[in-house]
């Protein structure tokens, strides 16, 4: 079995990514592939988002392959970018939604993947909140240098690994190449993470809360 992995969401929000290799054709008749997926809020027990992620056939031509290898970390910054713009409800059970991996999250003049830009001061925010969910959750060192992430802000691991360093500079990790071990200075502001991620909880609960009155009031 994979090592468990902790993904943060820039809202604050602690993930893990069940991916249910491999993509398959849809039965449905329509043009693209589906992978089912269940996301999990780690931060709060119980709830989850079953998804179906369908690849439409425009992105699946840029693909090198739909291997793992290939498509995960693209296909869980796809879903993180989702959880960001509160796209994905999490619930205690729940059927499986479709979740569109499109055109939208690539650039094709420029050949990249495009999950939106995220300043310095966000990436540090990241790794922090990475390095203590993962310490409170699975246990250390953590890897700070993982590509998904770097992908998911647009930078470079070199730069990850900066802004990691300027948390070592501060007392809250130990940095030892790519891996970070979290320091009591960190653990210690446990109150402050889980805080970020029940207001990022909250505000992604009002919002699909709003969209259901909107529905049922129509």
């Amino acid at each position: 079995m994979a090592e468990k992995k902790i993904y943060v969401s820039l809202s604050g929000l602690p993930l893990s990514f069940e991916l249910k290799w491999p993509f398959h054709k849809s039965t449905s008749g329509a043009d693209f592939h589906v992978l089912h997926t269940d996301i999990r809020l780690e931060s709060a027990e119980g709830l989850h988002a079953p998804v179906a992620v369908n690849l439409s056939e425009t992105l699946r031509e840029v693909m090198p392959s739909l291997e793992a290898k290939d498509a995960e970390a693209p296909v869980i910054n796809a879903l993180r970018k989702d959880v960001d713009r509160r796209q994905i409800e999490f619930v205690k059970s729940g059927k499986l939604v479709p979740v569109h991996f499109s055109s939208r999250h690539y650039d094709f003049k420029r050949n990249v993947w495009v999950f939106g830009k995220a300043m310095d001061e966000d990436m540090s925010r990241l790794i922090a909140r990475k390095v203590f969910w993962q310490t409170k959750l699975i246990g250390g060192p953590v890897w700070v240098g993982d590509p998904t992430d770097a992908l998911y802000v647009q930078t470079t691991v070199e730069h990850l690994l900066q802004e990691a360093g300027k948390l070592a500079a501060q007392g809250l990790i130990k940095l030892e190449r790519d891996r970070a071990t979290a320091t009591p200075a960190l653990m210690n502001q446990s109150a402050k993470f889980e805080v970020d991620a029940r207001a990022a909880l909250e505000e992604l609960e009002k919002k699909h809360a709003y969209e259901r009155g909107v529905v049922a009031k129509t």
